[in-house]
């Protein structure tokens, strides 16, 4: 699959400048990859300033404090009405960026049970019936904060897998043992209403 992206820019250029953005963590979350996607494309110049949280709320909670000028959010999340009802914030605008590969995965010399625990983020669950190999079954869906922090399952053994993407289980150790895809997704960025450039 080629990466798609295109711009829906409904004040990100009119508005604040892009100094730093929050989005969904730890490092190697889908979230962070559109989140440089958006430094590369309208950064303040320098280095990425991304600052990784443990939730969209928590991110959410940081732009209305002043900690980042930007949040980044994956249309895919079942609670982003909030973002876009909360008077307090302002839609900025919308791109089109495909998720790093996303695969099942295993911690290196674990023993994979015919009935596994997966770990996965909620918003990809239904990934892990189209990726899980034929010769496991679903024991149990454990649900995470992000696709790396089902990663960190897998590796601390509280899952025997994890649905999570490349970055993540690189930064995890974990192999994948399922072919992998990416995910063609709508990210949508925030800025604080009533702020200008």
């Amino acid at each position: 699959m080629n990466q798609a992206t295109g711009w829906i820019d409904t004040a990100l250029s009119a508005g604040p400048s892009v100094k730093t953005i929050g989005t969904l963590g730890p490092a190697g979350t889908s979230s962070e990859q559109a989140a440089l996607y958006l430094w590369a494309d309208h950064g303040h110049g320098g280095p990425p300033d991304i600052q990784l949280y443990e939730t969209f709320e928590k991110a959410g909670e940081a732009l209305r404090e002043g900690i980042v000028s930007h949040v980044v959010i994956a249309n895919a999340y079942a609670s982003v009405h909030n973002f876009y009802m909360d008077p307090a914030l302002r839609f900025a605008g919308a791109f089109l960026f495909d998720t790093p590969h996303y695969g099942i995965a295993v911690s290196r010399g674990h023993s994979i049970p015919k009935a596994a625990r997966i770990a996965t983020h909620p918003a990809p669950v239904p990934l892990v019936e189209e990726l899980l190999p034929k010769e496991y079954t679903v024991a149990e869906i454990r649900l995470a904060t992000s696709t790396s922090a089902a990663a960190g399952q897998a590796r601390r053994g509280e899952a025997d897998l994890a649905l999570t993407t490349l970055p993540a289980a690189k930064a995890n150790e974990l192999e994948f043992i399922s072919r992998t895809r990416p995910i063609r997704m709508l990210w949508s960025v925030f800025t604080l209403a009533g702020t200008d450039s």
